[in-house]
């Protein structure tokens, strides 16, 4: 009878063993696939909500804060979108808004009801192609940002209607506590897995994302 009791609890050790190290593997493999996204403040930098381009596998995230406004925003695009092609499948951008500039935050609605045509990423490119016209420093015309979507097909009118969505209005909310957390006071802004650069530039960009490539892959 003792020896039956005995083993019994042996058993039940095991068991508890047996579990412990399937939780903790399955831990550690998640970790591994999720790489910076199993992280616990990695949401502050890859909401749910925000614009993502990449390979779905990609490890490394680089994370901007942008102004559509911000003319150093519209010099970096291209430089950005070198970089991605550079090292793609490695690295996912994620957009971010810092609507620092008085038409900022009319240029962020129009580009966030783009993406309910689909549209979204060539509208960002558009944008900033024309903001030396619609974001002016003499003559502001942030009217015209609806007569340039035309050029990619957006429907204005949805277009209109789209942009008074209250869960863009509440998005920007979030984009300006999350700036005041992160302390970002000026665009572009970037993270790589959450890490900040320590000098700005592209070169050193270019730097802390091949570090973070080292380290995820």
């Amino acid at each position: 009878m003792k020896n039956r009791k005995l083993l019994v609890i042996l058993s039940g050790f095991v068991l508890i063993g047996l579990f412990a190290f399937a939780a903790k593997s399955y831990k550690s493999y998640e970790s591994s696939r999720l790489g910076f996204l199993s992280q616990s403040d990695s949401s502050v930098f890859v909401p749910d909500y925000a614009p993502q381009f990449g390979d779905e596998e990609a490890k490394v995230y680089l994370t901007e804060f942008l102004d559509p406004e911000c003319e150093s925003c519209r010099n970096f695009y291209p430089r950005i979108k070198s970089l991605l092609k550079k090292y793609k499948g490695k690295v996912k951008l994620v957009v971010r808004y810092a609507p620092f500039h008085r038409n900022s935050k009319h240029a962020i609605k129009a580009l966030e009801a783009t993406r309910k045509q689909g549209k979204y990423w060539e509208a960002l490119e558009l944008l900033f192609k024309y903001q030396p016209k619609w974001a002016s420093h003499h003559h502001p015309q942030p009217e015209l940002i609806f007569v340039y979507l035309k050029e990619i097909g957006i429907d204005i009118e949805k277009l209109k209607v789209d942009m008074k969505d209250p869960k863009i209005a509440k998005m920007i909310e979030q984009e300006v506590s999350d700036l005041k957390l992160l302390k970002v006071r000026g665009t572009p802004a970037f993270f790589v897995n959450g890490k900040p650069l320590e000098k700005f530039g592209i070169t050193y960009l270019e730097e802390l994302i091949q570090k973070e490539i080292k380290k995820s892959y």
